[in-house]
C-alpha cells in the first residue's frame, strides 16, 4: 500500500513556532503522536494498513468537527502555547515556587473575561504591557519592570487557601466555563494604592477558591511625599505627578465593568497639612475618591496581601512593609489549622513614620558612605525601640521574616543578577541572612549611577534603595533572622482579597450554590 498523503500544513502552526510540542512539529495528529510514543507505527508509514489509515482519517474529521464547534482552528493546540505572565499562580512564582507554569494557560483565540475587545493573553502579553508602560510616560526601569510583570499578580491566592490535588485540570475546566469558576462570569474588582512614592492599580477578578486573577495593572513612581518632611506640605509640583498618575488610573477603571472598588491613599496624605486639599482637587479633575487609611489598616492590608506566602508550619513572622513614609511592621503567629485570613492572628503591629523618601531626604540618597548608612539604620532603630514585641525570634526553626517592598524585591533581583526585573523569579524566593549582607554589601559599594545602571534599580529608585536597606537592616537586628522571604506584592493585593471574601465571591461553587448566584454588597 502506498503511503497515505500527510495532513496539510494548517496556518495556524506557523504561529506556533517555538511554542509548538515536539510530537505536532512534522503536522502529524495527537493521535498520530501518541501512537509513535507508544512504539507503534504512525499514520502514514508504509507499516500502517488500510484499516488503522482509514480509523485515522475518521478520528481526524472528527477532532476537526469538535475544533470547528468550539470556534477554535482544528491544527491549533492549547498546550502547545507558552503561558502569559499572567495566567501565573503568584503563590508559587518565585524562585521557591513548587507548581510549575503548566498548569496556567489561556484558552486560545478567547478575550479576557469581562475586558471587551481585550487581546488573547498567548498573543500579546508581554508586548502590550511594554507598550501601554510606555505611552504613560513611564521612565526606564518602571517600563521594564511592567514589561517582566511586575505589576501582574496573576492567580493570587487568599491566606490559607487549601492547596488543592488536580489543579491543572480544575483550572483549565474552570478556564473553559465548564466549572463552578469559570472566569468569563466573573465580576472585576480595582484596587487602587497612592503611597507617599508610587501610585499603582490592580484590575481583577476572582477564579478558583482564594484566587484571583490580574486583568488589567499599572504602577508609577509620582513621589507625592517629595519634601513633605520640611515642609510638611505636598508640593505643587509633586501633586501634578500624582494627578496625572490617578488620572490614567481613572481611565482605566472607566473602561471596565467594575463590580466594586477601592482606592486608598497613605502616609503623605494622612501626614501633609494640605491632605484634604489635594483630596479634592483629586476628586474634581481625576473623578476619583479616594479613602485615607489609618495605620493599623495599612498593616492589615499588607498581611491580607502576602500572607499565602507564610508556610502552614511557621510558628511566627514577621512581617514588614516599607514604604516611602512609613513602614508597617506586624508579628504574626499562626494557628496550626488556620481558616481564613492570616490577618486575624496578628499578635502585635506598629507603624514606623519613616519610609525610603523621607530617610533618604533626612540623610542624603545620592552619596552614602558606611557612617551615613549606619546612622540612617540608628535613626530607625530607635524608632523600634519603643515597640513591645513578643520575642518571635526565640520560635527556633519556625520563625522567619517576611518582606513586601521595593526595597526586597530590588535586593532579590541584584541577588540574582536579573538582566531585567522579573517578577516571577523574585516573588516568593528565599533569602539567607548571608545573602542578604552581602547584597547591602554590594549596594553600599556602589555609587549612584551605578546603581542608576543595575537594571533591577534604575535611576528612579538609585537615591531611595540605601535607605531602604537601612530600614531593612534595622529591623533585621531586632528580629535576627536566618530567613527572610520576599514578596512582590502588598496592599492592593489585600485590598483586592478583602473585598471578594466580604463578597462571598469564592463561596458560589459548593454544594447547593448556583454559579454567579445572588450578590452581596458592591458599589
Amino acid at each position: 500500500m502506498a503511503p497515505a498523503s500527510p495532513r496539510p500544513h494548517h496556518p495556524m502552526e506557523a504561529e506556533k513556532g517555538e511554542g509548538t510540542s515536539a510530537n505536532m512539529a512534522d503536522g502529524r495528529s495527537r493521535a498520530d503522536a501518541d501512537a509513535a510514543a507508544g512504539g507503534e507505527p504512525a499514520s502514514g508509514s508504509s507499516e500502517t494498513s488500510g484499516e488503522d489509515h482509514s480509523n485515522n482519517r475518521k478520528r481526524r474529521r472528527r477532532r476537526s468537527r469538535r475544533a470547528r464547534a468550539r470556534g477554535k482552528p482544528s491544527g491549533a493546540n492549547d498546550r502547545s502555547q507558552a503561558p502569559s505572565d499572567e495566567d501565573c499562580n503568584a503563590g508559587s512564582s518565585g524562585a521557591a515556587g513548587r507548581n510549575s507554569a503548566k498548569g496556567c494557560r489561556q484558552p486560545q483565540g478567547r478575550p479576557l473575561a469581562g475586558v471587551k475587545g481585550a487581546k488573547p493573553a498567548h498573543r500579546a502579553a508581554s508586548r502590550d504591557k511594554a507598550a501601554v508602560c510606555a505611552e504613560e510616560g513611564a521612565s526606564g526601569s518602571e517600563a521594564a519592570r511592567s514589561a517582566t510583570g511586575r505589576d501582574c499578580a496573576g492567580d493570587v491566592p487568599l491566606a490559607g487557601s487549601p492547596k488543592r490535588s488536580g489543579g491543572d485540570r480544575a483550572a483549565r475546566s474552570g478556564e473553559r466555563g465548564r466549572g463552578p469558576w469559570g472566569h468569563r462570569d466573573n465580576p472585576l474588582y480595582a484596587a487602587l494604592d497612592l503611597g507617599t512614592n508610587n501610585c499603582r492599580l490592580l484590575v481583577a477578578q476572582p477564579t478558583r477558591p482564594g484566587q484571583f486573577r490580574v486583568v488589567d495593572s499599572f504602577s508609577r513612581i509620582v513621589r507625592l511625599g517629595e519634601g513633605l518632611i520640611g515642609s510638611g506640605r505636598l508640593s505643587e509640583c509633586a501633586m501634578d505627578r500624582a494627578v496625572e498618575a490617578l488620572k490614567v488610573c481613572a481611565g482605566r477603571i472607566a473602561s471596565r465593568s467594575i463590580r466594586s472598588q477601592r482606592l486608598i491613599a497613605t502616609e503623605a496624605c494622612r501626614s501633609a497639612v494640605n491632605g484634604p486639599e489635594f483630596l479634592a482637587r483629586v476628586e474634581a479633575e481625576a473623578g476619583l475618591a479616594l479613602e485615607v487609611v489609618d495605620r493599623e489598616t495599612e498593616a492589615r492590608l499588607a498581611v491580607s496581601g502576602c500572607s499565602s506566602l507564610v508556610e502552614p508550619d511557621t510558628r511566627s513572622v514577621v512581617l514588614f512593609d516599607i514604604g516611602g513614609g512609613s513602614s508597617e511592621i506586624a508579628l504574626i503567629r499562626p494557628a496550626s489549622e488556620r481558616p481564613g485570613r492570616l490577618a486575624r492572628h496578628i499578635h502585635a503591629w506598629t507603624s514606623l513614620p519613616v519610609g525610603v523618601v523621607t530617610l533618604s531626604e533626612r540623610h542624603g540618597g545620592r552619596e552614602v558612605t558606611p557612617e551615613i548608612f549606619e546612622a540612617m539604620v540608628a535613626d530607625v532603630a530607635g524608632m523600634l525601640a519603643g515597640f513591645e514585641c513578643p520575642g518571635a525570634e526565640d520560635d527556633d526553626g519556625g520563625f522567619h521574616l517576611l518582606g513586601t517592598s521595593g526595597t526586597v524585591t530590588t535586593l532579590a533581583g541584584v541577588h540574582l543578577d536579573l538582566p531585567r526585573y522579573d517578577r516571577r523569579r523574585v516573588d516568593g524566593l528565599w533569602l539567607t541572612s548571608e545573602n542578604v549582607d552581602c547584597m547591602i554589601a554590594r549596594l553600599l559599594s556602589w555609587d549612584f549611577d551605578q546603581r542608576s545602571a543595575n537594571p533591577c534599580i534604575g535611576a528612579d529608585r538609585a537615591d531611595l534603595v540605601l535607605a531602604g536597606c537601612a530600614i531593612l537592616e534595622a529591623i533585621r537586628r531586632r528580629w535576627p533572622a536566618e530567613r527572610m522571604r520576599v514578596a512582590d506584592r502588598g496592599l492592593r493585593e489585600g485590598l483586592l482579597t478583602e473585598m471578594m471574601a466580604a463578597d462571598g465571591v469564592w463561596r458560589r461553587g459548593r454544594r447547593g450554590g448556583r454559579r454567579g448566584g445572588a450578590r452581596r454588597g458592591g458599589n
